[in-house]
């Protein structure tokens, strides 16, 4: 069977030049023998290949020097729980809720303080991105928490809020790597890797120094202190090795890409194609407003559950497939990261035009 095109939000599309280098490495990574999911975390090989992939992300990210770069396990999702018992010092945070993931995260934080949300899209189904240029942000608060790419509900972050001078703590999963970003504009920012960078398995923490500190809350696991793991360089325990791997490869190949820059543009153009399309059809409908837009993820709807359900499983017929949409918002919703190629999305666009064609709307 060949390769389908592949809209899942997470396990996602990766590389096929990362694929197949990988392929070819399998048996016998660079003459050690042995895979690279057989060798030891503390043996000289593997410790090329996470200095190699944490140089190649600062450069990617331009990291500036007094942040940390941690290579984790336990999904985004243990973040929700790591990041107040690492930050909340005067027990008390912000969040912005913005989503599933958002409102998880808050309920997670409420557990080890107080957590206020401060800003809400929940009002209309996170279809928005709330106005943040005037928080009530909390004179004591230690820090503002967002999640900055929505995957659910398709929405995006295009200014950062003004946090008033509170540490910005942001879950970057699902954007992670899709642009530039000014990483000195956040105190902590976090992404499982599945959606845009690698395999599931491993997360992404790149954190400033002075908030990797020995006062956490009591309780704290040993596993859970940031200071633990950056004292030991990712390596405190046996790390994801495979995953971390390929996460490296990915970093390299965003680089031989054009980097941040390129990409970017590379997404905003598969990106408009398919809202173009959205915005003329008379079929489907975007959920999202113009201007919070997401560029990984993009929800959509006909109107008709059953019309929607007969799409999906037409599309993965054509090699379409994971164009379902979250059981919470239903519809269909097409991931398209980095690695989805150009071509994917154009396939994707003129299926929906056949399909149109074929079910005009009454």
């Amino acid at each position: 069977m060949s390769r389908v095109y592949n809209f899942s939000a997470g396990p996602a599309v990766l590389p096929e030049e990362v694929l197949r280098e990988a392929a070819e490495e399998m048996l016998d990574y660079r003459g050690c023998g042995m895979s690279v999911m057989e060798i030891s975390h503390r043996s000289s090989v593997f410790d090329q290949i996470i200095g190699e992939a944490e140089a190649d992300l600062r450069e990617l990210l331009a990291v500036p020097s007094n942040y940390k770069v941690l290579f984790l396990q336990g999904g985004a999702y243990t973040q929700f729980a790591a990041v107040p018992m690492n930050l909340m010092k005067n027990k008390v945070a912000d969040y912005i809720v913005t989503g599933q993931w958002a409102k998880k995260a808050w309920k997670e934080a409420a557990r080890y303080g107080k957590a206020k949300c401060i800003a809400s899209s929940e009002d209309r189904t996170f279809s928005y991105i709330p106005d943040c240029s005037d928080l009530p942000v909390s004179p004591d608060a230690d820090y503002v928490y967002i999640c900055e790419n929505n995957t659910i509900y398709g929405t995006k972050f295009k200014t950062l809020p003004d946090t008033k001078g509170k540490d910005l703590v942001a879950d970057v999963s699902s954007c992670f790597l899709s642009e530039p970003v000014d990483v000195k504009r956040y105190g902590v920012m976090f992404g499982g890797a599945q959606k845009n960078i690698g395999p599931a398995g491993v997360v992404v923490a790149i954190i400033r120094e002075d908030l990797i500190r020995e006062d956490v809350l009591p309780g704290t696991p040993t596993m859970l202190m940031y200071k633990t793991q950056a004292d030991a360089g990712s390596l405190f325990n046996t790390p994801p090795v495979y995953g971390i791997y390929i996460c490296g490869k990915v970093f390299k190949w965003l680089k031989a890409q054009g980097g941040l820059v390129a990409m970017k543009k590379r997404n905003e153009e598969k990106a408009g194609l398919l809202y173009d399309f959205l915005d003329q059809s008379r079929l489907f409908q975007g959920t999202v407003e113009k201007k919070d837009r997401s560029l990984m993820n993009v929800p959509f709807v006909t109107g008709n559950k059953e019309v929607d359900a007969l799409f999906v499983r037409e599309a993965e017929s054509a090699g379409l497939v994971n164009l379902k949409g979250h059981r919470s918002v239903g519809g269909m919703r097409a991931s398209i990261y980095n690695a989805m190629p150009r071509a994917g999305v154009e396939a994707l666009v003129d299926f929906m035009g056949d399909f149109e064609e074929r079910h005009p709307v009454s």
